[in-house]
């Protein structure tokens, strides 16, 4: 079955035929649209490339590990992708896992992560974490009253502790004027690495996230900067370094059309954490908790065209799927769409909608073939990052999710039915 490409958006074809095949066959097994389909295989890559641009600039990036070397260890996004078959995967190649609640901490215990390979962060975790009575957690710290709370737990339980800072290169994406509300400021996160250093924990962590996205690699280095002074000034060597994630997502249009990650480069990226890394004397590992850049191509949305409307030199077209209820990072991402089977011919003005009664319900706005008909399927790609997490129900229920394994496709989750969607009152 044949693929249109449009070069802009520097899709390999490979890819794009993959995922063609793939949703051609999930429809073979008559599988209702709107569905996901999710792999690991991208994701897969992505890691070998991050790790590549690593231990180009020197970095262990797994086992065995070399005496003097520096190892970076990926974290598991569990916000970013809640997909049961994809923990188990990553559970399987021995990675470990980083969550920020308490139905993730559930979720990553149910599908076997040892206490030991789960790290835990996110705000106002003391009012969940002590009803869990787990030995050997990761735990970075987000504020002085958390920190209060937890510091006995960490005590009695043996945590590998850590504290976030909110460093000046993180601020709110609608206000960069203004901070976001994560973690400890310099003085506040001195106060607390004595406080735990006094205390006699195990100590060993220092962690910040900037945001999504970040445009290049000197942000990161800025931000570590600052981190070092806060070390410094605590007297805190950590054994530690956790950068969370941000790095760009690949093959995604801002809604302007600049490629998201068409200014940052992993080799560039690598090289700013081995000059950095010297900032901080006796480190062993950096931790890394990227979702968007690892998962974000593991995934599509197939969605089935259901009526066409032509107005005012716009061609609209109704979907049984789109922003509202499966596809929010929509609003300010733009992503390449295929379809089933391939239309050609001169392209129109074309906005995909969904099918809910929300004018905000929009999936793409683009040139398209004007040959696309009611019956068509719709691929939207890179899929793979906040859409099932940001899913709705909105007069719909959730759509059906299967699983590519490399070998063939699996149902994860069947599409939701009435009775589940309405038996959720009391009474019912």
């Amino acid at each position: 079955m044949k693929i249109s490409v449009k070069p802009e958006f520097g899709h390999e074809p490979a890819a794009l035929a993959f995922w063609t095949r793939v949703a051609g066959e999930a429809l073979a097994l008559g599988t209702p649209t709107p569905f996901y389909v999710c792999s690991a295989l991208p994701m897969a890559e992505r890691v070998a490339e991050l790790n590549t641009a690593l231990a180009y600039a020197g970095f262990d990036c797994g086992e065995p590990r070399r005496p003097g070397r520096i190892c970076c260890r990926h974290w598991l996004s569990c916000k970013t992708q809640p997909v049961a078959p994809l923990l188990r995967w990553w559970r399987e190649q021995g990675r470990p896992i980083e969550v920020v609640s308490e139905f993730e901490l559930h979720a990553a215990l149910a599908e076997g992560f040892a206490p030991e390979a789960i790290l835990l962060n996110g705000p106002a975790k003391h009012h969940w974490l002590a009803r869990f009575e787990l030995r050997g957690l990761s735990v970075n710290f987000d504020s002085p009253a958390e920190l209060a709370a937890l510091l006995p737990l960490a005590l009695k339980l043996d945590w590998r502790c850590g504290v976030r800072l909110n460093t000046s290169e993180e601020f709110d994406p609608e206000n960069a004027l203004l901070p976001t509300q994560f973690g400890f400021t310099a003085g506040e996160a001195v106060a607390a690495l004595k406080q735990l250093a006094a205390a006699g924990v195990r100590l060993e962590t220092v962690s910040f996230h900037l945001r999504s996205n970040i445009p290049s690699a000197q942000v990161y280095e800025r931000a570590l900067a600052e981190v070092a002074e806060v070390c410094q000034a605590a007297a805190f060597a950590p054994l530690n370094l956790d950068i969370g994630g941000g790095l760009p997502a690949r093959q995604v249009l801002t809604p302007g059309g600049k490629v998201l990650d068409g200014e940052f480069g992993l080799r560039a990226f690598a090289e700013v954490l081995r000059s950095s890394a010297r900032q901080f004397p006796g480190l062993r590992e950096i931790w890394l908790e990227n979702g968007r850049f690892l998962s974000s191509s593991s995934g599509v949305l197939v969605v089935t065209i259901l009526d066409i409307k032509e107005r005012r030199g716009l061609r609209q077209l109704i979907c049984d799927g789109g922003r509202t209820l499966n596809a929010l990072t929509s609003l300010w991402e733009q992503h390449r769409m295929l379809s089933l089977p391939e239309r050609t011919g001169p392209e129109v003005p074309t906005t995909v909608h969904g099918p809910t009664c929300m004018a905000f319900d929009r999936l793409a706005r683009m040139p398209m073939p004007h040959s696309l008909s009611v019956g068509d399927r719709l691929i939207w790609l890179e899929a793979g990052a906040y859409h099932l997490p940001w899913e709705t129900r909105f007069s719909h229920g959730h759509a059906a999710v299967l699983w590519h394994d490399g070998g063939g496709l699996h149902p994860a989750r069947s599409r939701q039915s009435f009775e589940n969607y309405w038996g959720q009152w009391a009474g019912k």
